[in-house]
């Protein structure tokens, strides 16, 4: 069966993964996410977390989160799959970014969002916000597998207290409170 895998060039492997993201977009259209902000325009940075624009425009400080996502799935593939082709294990890493993206932007999590996170005014991503995280996601594969692990490491720490001490939230903060969310976590992300 690996020989199968095996014989797919990278090329194919890369059309695979454009027509896996072009894909999702759709399925995002017809879940009924917005394509873009309502704000009737695309900007490639927003920064304010408190907004009704924010994971609304192609990047935003969880942007960094799906980079980390990145070396997180090129890790685990590594671990379980490391005599896979490298084109067969971006495919199944960005397999795994849509599918908590399209999970993401169900009722349940959005809800959940809301309830016991700061992110009080969260409606779910734009679509173009969702490809961008993917985008990052993707950007992070590629430096985990091109960097030594060190330096991976370095940049998922350094990220992670970076966006942490500019927002109150980072990827860890954001899965205690989906999971186990703690009251004194979120008096602090509102500025307690």
């Amino acid at each position: 069966m690996m020989y199968l895998f095996e014989r797919i060039t990278l090329r194919t492997y890369i059309w695979i993964s454009i027509l896996v993201i072009l894909i999702f977009a759709l399925i995002l259209l017809w879940m009924g996410q917005v394509p873009w902000c309502k704000c009737g325009y695309v900007k490639l940075w927003h920064s304010v977390v408190a907004s009704s624009e924010n994971s609304q425009h192609i990047a935003d400080w969880y942007t960094f989160s799906h980079i980390i996502h990145g070396f997180g799935f090129y890790a685990l593939l590594w671990l379980f799959g490391r005599r896979w082709p490298i084109g067969l294990r971006l495919v199944l890493a960005i397999l795994f970014e849509v599918s908590w993206e399209i999970f993401e932007n169900t009722d349940f999590i959005i809800n959940r969002y809301r309830e016991v996170t700061i992110s009080r005014d969260y409606h779910g991503d734009s679509v173009i916000n969702a490809v961008g995280d993917v985008l990052a996601m993707i950007f992070g594969f590629i430096l985990a597998r091109s960097s030594p692990v060190w330096v991976t490491i370095l940049l998922l720490i350094g990220m992670e207290l970076f966006v942490g001490y500019w927002i109150r939230d980072n990827l860890a903060l954001n899965i205690i409170m989906l999971l186990y969310p703690l009251e004194s976590i979120r008096i602090w992300q509102s500025g307690g």
